[in-house]
């Protein structure tokens, strides 16, 4: 194993993102548990849904009291960068038959993607993006029923203080897209609108609302 990770770049590139993967895995599995959704339902998640950032948000809008049409709607917005993605890597990456491209489909990531287009030539992107999209998926699974077993075993969240744990996950998981200037005031400005409209809106609905903070930021883009 060692003088594969050694001679193989790409198998060592994703065995680091595995490793990474497994504690963000723990992460949600505890989060969703503490919010009080069963195992079961976790498990469903994790192997049918398999959006990690999709997952977070759903959960912390379900625990907000938010509707299933909020949170259907925010996943759907989350998750409209696959379809450039799709276009990016095409049929070369995915393959011709329609069920190679249903399965790379629903195992396509922002590293499946990102590892397969700094590929080279068309086998090797293939092999990056099968094997980060395999691996992954069999991490987060694993990663996550596990932090919900654990979770469901600490009892009340609030006294661990689990509760605050989705905040922090998300906010780590958009720490690396805030170190340009455009990308820090579209935060910064869906911040503010999601504050200001929380007294006036549904649970679940200012979280959308901070979302305009993304046609301003393109205006002054432009």
């Amino acid at each position: 194993m060692r003088s594969i990770l050694r001679t193989d770049p790409i198998a060592r590139d994703v065995a680091a993102l595995c490793a990474a993967g497994v504690v963000v895995g723990l992460s949600f599995g505890a989060i969703a548990s503490a919010a009080g959704v069963p195992l079961s339902q976790i498990v469903a998640m994790n192997a049918l849904v398999y959006a990690g950032g999709a997952q977070f948000l759903a959960v912390g809008m379900a625990g907000a009291g938010a509707t299933a049409a909020a949170i259907a709607l925010a996943g759907l917005l989350l998750n409209a960068r696959h379809l450039p993605f799709g276009l990016a890597i095409g049929n070369e990456v995915l393959g011709e038959g329609h069920g190679a491209r249903l399965l790379g489909s629903h195992l396509m990531t922002d590293e499946s993607v990102a590892f397969a287009l700094a590929q080279p030539d068309p086998a090797r992107r293939r092999r990056a993006y099968w094997l980060t999209g395999i691996c992954l998926f069999l991490t987060w699974n694993a990663a996550a029923a596990a932090g919900a077993i654990a979770g469901s075993a600490l009892g009340d969240p609030e006294t661990f203080g689990i509760d605050a744990a989705f905040p922090a996950a998300l906010l780590a998981l958009t720490l690396p897209s805030l170190k340009d200037r455009p990308s820090l005031r579209v935060a910064l400005g869906g911040a503010v609108l999601a504050l200001v409209a929380t007294p006036f809106l549904p649970a679940g609905l200012p979280v959308l609302a901070a979302l305009l903070a993304l046609v301003l930021g393109r205006k002054q883009a432009s």
